[in-house]
Formats: structure tokens, C-alpha cells, sequence
């Protein structure tokens, strides 16, 4: 039986090398993190000594992709000016912080259009990335999907599509697929996983598939809202991440938790995922 490569969200205030230890506390074999404040846009002077403890811990202990989420607040199609030159500011600068990490991972919500409509905002979206993206990188961004609250770009693989299709550098992307969010945005990963799949790779494709946010959700079947639960204990079921952490056409993608938990209680989850691995 292969080991799962998982992990759960760390606190980049924590510095990276106890991110690293954090981690293996919890059983994990990599993390997902922020690289700067994820209510605002301020990061902390980057700490090279702190950083290469941390890759030689990942090196010792054999860890899979990291994964550094943008802010939150990152909105490249927002009707206000400022907005969108912060959001090329931030990721630019993330970028290239993640570049001492070779070959990692870096995901982003696509953003909300304000009432703009989801063509403009696709528009600005893409050139963000054509602008951001460059040939010489070793990161590939991720494109997370949502659940469709309010004006949330990336609410359906359609759209996900639509975006990659304007991307030059399509072999420096992919998408990250969130069990909450696409359960939350009507795709019923409980009762048809095989079909949303499918589904996936017909209008995406399973090769931009990257990465998993394995979420339970507090919220019923296509509730188009965003509030993530505990492993087994939302609407998904345990059931489901059993389905989906075995699932043939999943093998060797990695898995981020992002419940509502401390680090004790992700290292009861990722025992339980542990136990639920065939």
C-alpha cells in the first residue's frame, strides 16, 4: 500500500522550518501554506537560512509538492484599479519567493468580478497570468474551484477551461480541485464521482489536475456557498474521501486539508485518510 502524499494548511507566521516539523507532528508528508498575511498583501522579509532548513527537512524526509496559496484577497478582476495592481504585485512577488522552492505548487482563487460578467473578468484573469507566468519558472499555478458564491469566478470546469485557454504558458498551469467548493457549486462528487470526473477531463482536462483540497462541507448538495467541515462530519461523508483518496485516476496527486481543526486535530484526519487507503 503507497503512503498518501498529504497535509494540511501550516501558519506561515510559524516561519518555514517549523512548518516542516509541523507537518511531520501530524503525519504529513508536505503542506500548504501562505507566503504572506491572507487577509492583506504584507510579507514578511524572506528568511534564506530559515528556508533552506526547511528544504533540507524535505529532502530527509522524502516530502512531496508544497503547495503556497495566494492571499485572499488577491482579485485580479476587480472593478477597482488598485485592486487588480495588487493582485500582479503579490503574485509576481510570490513567484519568485517560490522559486528557492523548485518545482512546488502555488494556487489562487481566480477572483470575483463585481457585477463586470464572467467574460471581462476571464479577460483580465488570463492577463494576469500571461504577465505573471514566465518560461524560465519551475512553479506551476493552480487555478482553485469555487463554489459560486456572490460573483466567484471559477464556479464551473467551463470557466476553469475558458481561462487556460487564454494562457500561453499552458504547461506552467493546472487547477485545484476543492471537494467543499465543487460539491457546494453542484458537482456531486457523493453520489457521482466517476461522472464528475469524466467531466472534468472532458472540458479541463485530468492532466491540469494537480492538486486536492480535501474538504467536508457544513452546507447541503449545490448550496453555492463556502464553509469547509471536518473530515466525515459535513455533507460529504466519510464515505466520500474514501472514494476519492482510493480513486485510480486520483493516484499520486496531492492532498491538502483545510478543515477547521488545530494541529492535533489534523493529525487525527490524516491518521483517519491513512486508515481509508487501499
Amino acid at each position: 500500500m503507497s503512503k498518501l502524499v498529504i497535509g494540511a494548511h501550516q501558519s506561515f507566521a510559524k516561519g518555514f522550518l517549523q512548518m516542516g516539523k509541523d507537518a511531520l507532528y501530524i503525519n504529513s508528508n508536505t503542506f500548504q501554506f501562505f507566503m504572506r498575511n491572507p487577509r492583506g498583501a504584507r510579507a514578511k522579509k524572506f528568511d534564506e537560512e530559515d528556508a533552506n532548513k526547511l528544504k533540507e527537512l524535505m529532502v530527509e524526509y522524502n516530502f512531496g509538492k508544497i503547495l503556497c496559496h495566494a492571499p485572499y484577497t488577491l482579485n485580479p478582476c476587480s472593478d477597482k484599479e488598485r485592486v487588480r495592481e495588487l493582485a500582479y504585485e503579490v503574485m509576481e512577488d510570490d513567484l519568485n519567493r517560490m522559486e528557492f522552492f523548485p518545482n512546488n505548487l502555488y494556487n489562487f482563487h481566480p477572483g470575483s468580478h463585481v457585477g463586470q460578467g464572467v467574460e471581462s473578468a476571464t479577460e483580465m484573469i488570463v492577463d494576469l497570468l500571461n504577465h505573471t507566468l514566465k518560461e524560465d519558472m519551475t512553479t506551476t499555478v493552480l487555478l482553485e474551484t469555487m463554489a459560486g458564491k456572490g460573483t466567484e469566478v471559477g464556479r464551473s470546469f467551463e470557466e476553469l477551461r475558458d481561462i487556460i485557454d487564454g494562457v500561453n504558458l499552458k504547461e506552467k498551469m493546472g487547477v485545484c480541485l476543492d471537494t467543499c467548493h465543487i460539491y457546494d457549486g453542484g458537482y456531486d462528487i457523493v453520489n457521482n464521482l466517476d461522472l464528475v470526473l469524466e467531466e472534468f477531463d472532458n472540458i479541463v482536462g485530468l492532466k491540469y489536475l494537480k492538486a486536492i483540497h480535501l474538504n467536508d462541507s457544513k452546507n447541503p448538495f449545490a448550496s453555492h456557498k463556502d464553509r469547509h467541515e471536518k473530515i466525515g462530519q459535513g455533507s460529504l461523508g466519510i464515505e466520500t474521501f474514501n472514494n476519492i483518496i482510493n480513486h485510480e485516476k486520483l493516484k499520486g496527486i496531492p492532498f491538502y486539508l483545510e478543515t477547521p481543526n488545530d494541529l492535533d486535530g489534523y493529525k487525527e484526519e490524516v491518521l483517519l485518510l491513512e486508515s481509508l487507503k487501499k
